[in-house]
């Protein structure tokens, strides 16, 4: 029998993956796929994903050997991969798992139409959100621009079932030729990437459906009073997992609902629904992640200085919180979601640094990097985007690391040389008399650096550029 070839990209499992359901059903011989994409103007993965990416594909591959199938990797151009792949193997179909990344989905359409120009059939399936971004309007018939009605609207909807892993997967007689995953494993990349990042996570989709479970079991309980504390484990550090598709969205609203849990009431669905929000923002935004939603902030006079971006990359920045979440950026890959906010404020309004300078950054550093995620969260905070924090929030990082951190445990954790410092002096050593600084070995600009910026004026400083632009928006908006 002629095989299908299912092609497999942001969608890792084997669970729930309904274009890989839809070629056992066929019950035509399946050849699994997976492309590294070489065609020209495609973005480029940042090195953590990379590297999570390498992982993912071994836990894929083993997964299919347990079912005696294989992987095929090949690399360049997926049109022309595909269309040579199905001539050597006389496919007769190919299927795959939608993205609504409009540059990825655009891609899509143009694979799609040179396969059917070549005679092959194509199948397409929702494996990777709750809803179709197309489907959810608001009543005149508008994309949704605020998040709080769009997932009321979300939760209306009836969510899928997941699709149970297929027994066994009907197989070729002969198999196609495979690139070997050890030829494409990344290099350290910039900045580098430890290879101790690598031993904090377990990619591919047993370590996800055991994270989940590990998650379902503790912290969900807790996880709507948790989730803010940083030196807890109260968040469930599924990210990256469903970013590469090694979990569905489907699978983790069907295990919440199976625990017994309110699906309206419930805290940690509901940040899977920023996850659906960010996905439907870029569908109807192409441009969200390099351009300002709102258009006002064209006219934003950021400050350009590639020293201070650099003292924010690396920790150095004299604010305990903000250094703590840069430094397990650069250890884990990963930042706890609170402190991603604070760290986030703190470069576009302390610094006034452009927020694509700091999504550029979170895109390179992120084991979780999602362009959707990562452009929405970050015009959040700088008040950019449509759905946005009010200009007038500047998070305080010493109130927010007394708040959430009040006995320094996570600040300790990445800011070792603070580890001596008493409670009361952590959060804002240079508050310290000399006496305290000298008994907890601190030597404020020697052992760790002084504050770059006084927090008041910083965010008066911020309030007056923001509200010059609010002004200016008004006065034109009066002369029109």
């Amino acid at each position: 029998m002629k095989p299908v070839l299912a092609w497999f990209r942001d969608d890792l499992r084997l669970s729930d993956n309904l274009a890989l359901g839809w070629a056992v059903q066929t019950g035509s011989p399946v050849i699994p796929v997976f492309i590294l994409d070489e065609e020209p103007g495609t973005r480029a993965a940042g090195t953590a994903s990379r590297r999570w990416l390498h992982g993912s594909l071994q836990a894929l591959t083993a997964s299919l050997g347990v079912l005696d199938s294989r992987l095929i990797l090949r690399r360049g151009a997926p049109a022309a991969v595909l269309e040579a792949l199905a001539r050597e193997t006389k496919a007769w179909a190919v299927c795959w798992n939608r993205r609504y990344d409009p540059v990825l989905s655009s891609q899509d359409r143009a694979v799609e139409a040179q396969l059917r120009a070549a005679g092959l059939e194509m199948r397409t399936f929702n494996s990777a959100l709750l809803v179709e971004p197309r489907e959810i309007r608001t009543g005149n018939g508008s994309p949704y621009k605020v998040f709080a009605p769009f997932w009321r609207r979300c939760l209306a909807q009836d969510f899928r079932r997941p699709l149970r892993p297929p027994l066994s997967l009907p197989l070729p007689t002969t198999w196609p030729a495979s690139e070997p995953l050890k030829a494409w494993q990344p290099g350290r990349g910039n900045p580098e990437w430890p290879d101790r990042q690598t031993a904090r996570w377990r990619p591919g989709e047993v370590g996800a459906l055991s994270r989940l479970e590990d998650f379902i079991q503790g912290a969900a309980s807790t996880y709507a009073t948790d989730r803010d504390k940083p030196g807890t484990s109260g968040t469930s550090r599924l990210s990256p997992h469903l970013h590469f598709g090694e979990v569905g969205p489907c699978q983790i609203a069907d295990r919440l609902a199976r625990s017994g849990r309110v699906r309206a009431e419930d805290a940690y669905l509901r940040q899977l629904g920023w996850r659906e929000f960010s996905q439907y923002l870029l569908f109807h935004n192409p441009d969200l992640g390099t351009a300002n939603l709102q258009d006002d902030f064209d006219r934003m006079p950021w400050r350009n200085s590639p020293a201070d971006l650099r003292k924010w990359q690396q920790g150095q920045t004299g604010y305990p919180l903000v250094d703590a979440g840069m430094r397990e950026l650069l250890a884990t890959g990963w930042m706890h979601n609170r402190v991603r906010m604070v760290v986030a404020s703190f470069l576009t309004k302390h610094l006034l640094i452009d927020w694509r300078s700091g999504a550029d950054w979170f895109w390179q550093t992120l084991v979780d990097a999602d362009w959707a995620n990562n452009s929405t969260s970050w015009q959040w905070v700088a008040g950019t985007g449509t759905d946005a924090a009010p200009y007038v929030r500047v998070f305080n990082p010493v109130a927010q690391s007394r708040r959430f951190d009040p006995e320094g445990g996570y600040v300790r954790t990445w800011v070792p040389e603070l580890g001596r410092m008493p409670n009361r002096f952590i959060h804002a050593p240079w508050t310290a008399s000399a006496p305290v600084l000298t008994e907890a070995g601190v030597r404020l600009g020697k052992t760790y650096p002084a504050p770059m910026v006084d927090h008041a004026e910083a965010r008066q400083r911020a309030l007056r550029v923001y509200r010059s632009l609010v002004r200016g928006d008004r006065t034109a908006s009066r002369r029109g």
